[in-house]
């Protein structure tokens, strides 16, 4: 849960008379099949969890603007991990020890009794408190006692203090709490309780290096710690902070030993997109899936955020794996496939082009694309999404292998994703495994302002704001690559595109349940 805004206040709509829901109901950057807040702010998901058959995934929220402060509790239940229905609001700021906002935790079931733990901010620190559910998960009681954490271990000197992991294993209740020790590095703290409510501080769980960048700098403190195991390896997820600043999710894969986690070698980053995909939770569904969300930060400014009337996404569900290197593999669920509707592209391209190739019946700003691309040495894959007929707007994916070996680097460029200004455009990218014939498949969904790339594997999530209606066209370009013009070019085996349903019919009330 990022402090990063904690000071902002909140402000109006930007349309008189209109309401939060209304104003941000009429943005056309405003996702079509992702989750976002019926209006305000939306930040990290939380308690994620599957309860009588029923999928339940809350998130930090402020109703009131779309500014991070006053941190409730959002609640959204579905069937199917891609239609959401609007729940009362979960948690609400009140005196004591979440007066400031109640930011980011955890669902666990506590012999029938859904119970929430999360990070009451109140003081210096956030603590950790807890809250008991009904039976139903609509209404919600804190814990007298609360926070049942009162502040970070005494004699550390901590960075911050907040967010949790919390499981139960041989009969014993186990939580990590994300922080940082001060002049050392990121870091996630183990308790054990019996019974939830009292918890002893057993030390580090695992502790970063601030001062170490190889291959990937670690930040001075963890937020949002996520403890699962993949094929019997051990992986802790957390997102790298630093003063203030949110910058990337990154994982660990080891084992656990005397309490504590052993990695087996060095953080690797969740998504090449960086803060775009923050605050990862997980969970594993009845099917022994392990699912995956994240909050989507905005690439456009405060200014614009208040004016639209929301700020935040939610990624769409994506399933995760563990491949034969020990790397982390990431794919859509399959529930996102239901959302396909019309069916606009089905065939492959002749094997090279110089110039752009416009995929003429793949227009719009719902958009789900997959191809089988084989790379040789040398060659070079671009599609574009989101672009105007003179290409004044437009945004790239892109594939390159400039090696023998099978390896590719995947890149998006923004520079002209937008003709708005005060825009995060930077360049994002990062390697991705080939098949030994050199081929790889490549899945694009674009929803309005939500990118979500997944080439060999590996994830790529980005913002992209186009001002122009027509900023709707795809092309695609196989030319030879950049660094060996002279190598073949890259083979585009198959394309099959589809436009995807919208999950939203209209503004939704800002506080469920709560209609007049």
């Amino acid at each position: 849960m990022t402090a990063q805004t904690q000071d902002s206040v909140g402000s109006t709509p930007s349309t008189a008379g209109d309401d939060l829901a209304t104003v941000s109901w009429r943005d056309p950057q405003r996702p079509g099949y992702h989750l976002v807040p019926p209006g305000g702010w939306l930040n990290d998901p939380n308690g994620i969890g599957r309860w009588d058959g029923t999928f339940h995934l809350f998130y930090q929220y402020n109703p009131y603007a779309p500014v991070h402060n006053l941190i409730h509790w959002g609640h959204v239940t579905s069937t199917d991990l891609v239609h959401w229905h609007d729940e009362p609001i979960a948690l609400v700021p009140s005196e004591g020890a979440d007066s400031e906002g109640c930011w980011s935790g955890v669902l666990v079931d506590d012999g029938g009794v859904p119970t929430l733990v999360y990070s009451g901010r109140g003081g210096r620190y956030e603590t950790a408190c807890l809250a008991t559910g009904s039976p139903d998960l609509r209404t919600w009681t804190k814990a007298p006692a609360n926070p049942v954490i009162a502040g970070p271990p005494k004699g550390v000197d901590v960075t911050a203090f907040r967010d949790h992991c919390v499981w139960r294993e041989d009969g014993e209740w186990h939580q990590l709490i994300g922080s940082g020790i001060r002049g050392v590095g990121g870091a996630a703290f183990h308790y054990t309780s019996p019974d939830l409510r009292e918890w002893t501080y057993t030390g580090p769980f695992v502790v970063g290096d601030a001062a170490s960048g190889d291959p990937v700098w670690t930040g001075t403190m963890w937020e949002c710690v996520d403890l699962f195991t993949l094929d019997g390896t051990d992986i802790l997820v957390f997102s790298a902070w630093d003063e203030g600043v949110t910058l990337y999710p990154l994982y660990l894969t080891g084992h656990r030993e005397d309490g504590m986690f052993v990695p087996d070698g060095p953080a690797r980053l969740v998504d090449y997109g960086l803060r775009h995909f923050y605050a990862p939770q997980s969970v594993r569904d009845d099917d022994g899936r392990r699912i995956m969300f994240a909050w989507l930060q905005e690439a456009r400014g405060d200014a614009a955020a208040i004016e639209a009337g929301w700020s935040g996404v939610m990624s769409l569900p994506r399933e995760v794996t563990l491949d034969a290197t020990g790397a982390l593999v990431f794919a859509p669920s399959a529930e996102v496939d239901s959302l396909r509707g019309e069916h606009l592209w089905s065939g492959g391209l002749p094997a090279s082009t110089t110039g752009p190739t416009p995929l003429r019946t793949v227009n719009g700003d719902q958009l789900d694309i997959v191809l089988d691309v084989t790379l040789p040495e040398g060659a070079r894959f671009e599609l574009a999404v989101r672009a105007t007929p003179d290409g004044a707007e437009q945004t790239v994916v892109s594939l390159e292998r400039t090696g023998a070996a099978p390896l590719a680097r995947l890149a998006l460029d923004r520079s002209r994703s937008s003709l708005g200004a005060g825009l995060d455009v930077v360049d994002l990218g990062g390697d991705v495994p080939l098949d030994t014939d050199g081929r790889v498949s490549l899945r694009i969904l674009v929803d309005h302002s939500a990118l979500e790339v997944f080439a060999g594997g590996r994830a790529l999530t980005a913002r992209i704001y186009p001002t122009r209606s027509d900023a709707a066209s795809t092309w695609v370009r196989t030319a030879a690559g950049t660094t060996q013009p002279e190598r073949a070019a890259a083979r585009v085996h198959s394309i099959d595109a589809w436009r995807m349903d919208s999950v939203w019919d209209g503004p939704r009330p800002l506080w469920p349940g709560e209609e007049t």
